[in-house]
C-alpha cells in the first residue's frame, strides 16, 4: 500500500480525515488538560502554561482538528497527510530499532482498537532480534468505575500489555500501570527499555520517563501531542484510536513496510 492507497483508506474507514470524535468532547479534554486535570496529562508532568487557546492551536498543527474556536457541536477532523507524516517518522525509528535489537515495552489502552497495530508491530521487532519486555505481569490496582471500586491487573497479548479483569480487557488512560512496570524494570536495574510502543497513560508515564516513546492519539487526547512538542515524546500519530479493529491492518502493513521489518 503506497501512500496515496494509504490515505484514501484512512479517509474511507474514518481512521482520519472527517472522523467520529465528537467536537464538544475535543474542547472539553483540551480545556480540561489546560487546567492540569491529571487525567488529561496521561502521566505527564508539562513544563509549559498550555492555556486553552495554546492547547487548541496546538491540535491545529499536530492533527488537523478544525481550528475554529466558535465549532462547538458535531464531528471533528484528523489531517490525513499528518497521520501519514507521523507514521512515516514512526517507522524510521523501528527500523533503528531492530537495527540495535533494542529492548522494547509495548502498551495499549485500546484492546478494542489499535490492538492490531501493535501485535503486528512487537511480532516483526521479535523476528528482528529485539527483546519485548514485559514487567509486572498480574500487577494490580483499584480504579474507580460508575459501578464502584473495581481492581484491574496487567495483562499481556503476545508481549502487548493492557489492563484486564477475568476475561475482560480495558480501556484506560490511566499512567499507573506503566509506572508499575518500569518501577519493576528500575529495580532489576539490567532491562531498562530503549524504547516504548503505546497510547495514552501508557505513553504519557514512558516519556516523562525519560524513555523513547513512540505512539498513537486521537484528536481527543491532547496531552501526547503536548508532550511531543516539549520533547518528552519522540512520535505521535493523529488517528481515530478506535473503529473497527480490522481496518488498522493495512495501517501497521505500511508502517511495517516503511520501517523494513516486512518484506
Amino acid at each position: 500500500m503506497n501512500r496515496a492507497e494509504l490515505r484514501a483508506h484512512l479517509v474511507r474507514t474514518m481512521i482520519a480525515g472527517d472522523v467520529a470524535t465528537p467536537r464538544q468532547n475535543n474542547l472539553s479534554h483540551y480545556r480540561k488538560m489546560s487546567d492540569r486535570k491529571p487525567y488529561y496529562l496521561f502521566g505527564l508532568e508539562l513544563q509549559k502554561p498550555w492555556s486553552f487557546e495554546d492547547v487548541l492551536a496546538m491540535m491545529v498543527e499536530k492533527c488537523g482538528v478544525d481550528p475554529d474556536p466558535g465549532h462547538f457541536y458535531g464531528d471533528d477532523t484528523i489531517d490525513p497527510d499528518l497521520t501519514i507524516d507521523a507514521l512515516d517518522a514512526m517507522a524510521d525509528r523501528l527500523r533503528l530499532a531492530a537495527e540495535r535489537r533494542e529492548r522494547v515495552v509495548l502498551a495499549t489502552g485500546h484492546p478494542s482498537g489499535i490492538l492490531p497495530i501493535h501485535l503486528a508491530v512487537g511480532r516483526a521487532l521479535r523476528a528482528r532480534g529485539c527483546r519485548i519486555l514485559t514487567p509486572a505481569a498480574g500487577w494490580s490496582y483499584e480504579v474507580g468505575t460508575s459501578d464502584g471500586p473495581r481492581w484491574r491487573e496487567i495483562r499481556y497479548v503476545e508481549g502487548v500489555a493492557m489492563l484486564n479483569t477475568g476475561g475482560s480487557l480495558f480501556h484506560t488512560h490511566d499512567a499507573a500501570p506503566m509506572e508499575a512496570m518500569l518501577a519493576e524494570l528500575a529495580a532489576e536495574s539490567s532491562d531498562w527499555p530503549d524504547l516504548a510502543i503505546a497510547d495514552h497513560g501508557w505513553a504519557g508515564a514512558a516519556g516523562q520517563a525519560g524513555i523513547d516513546t513512540v505512539g498513537f492519539a486521537d484528536c481527543n487526547d491532547p496531552a501526547l501531542f503536548a508532550g511531543e512538542a516539549e520533547g518528552k515524546i519522540a512520535v505521535v500519530v493523529p488517528l481515530d484510536d478506535n473503529v473497527s479493529p480490522q481496518h488498522y491492518s493495512e495501517v501497521a502493513a505500511y508502517l511495517l513496510a516503511r520501517s523494513e521489518l516486512i518484506a
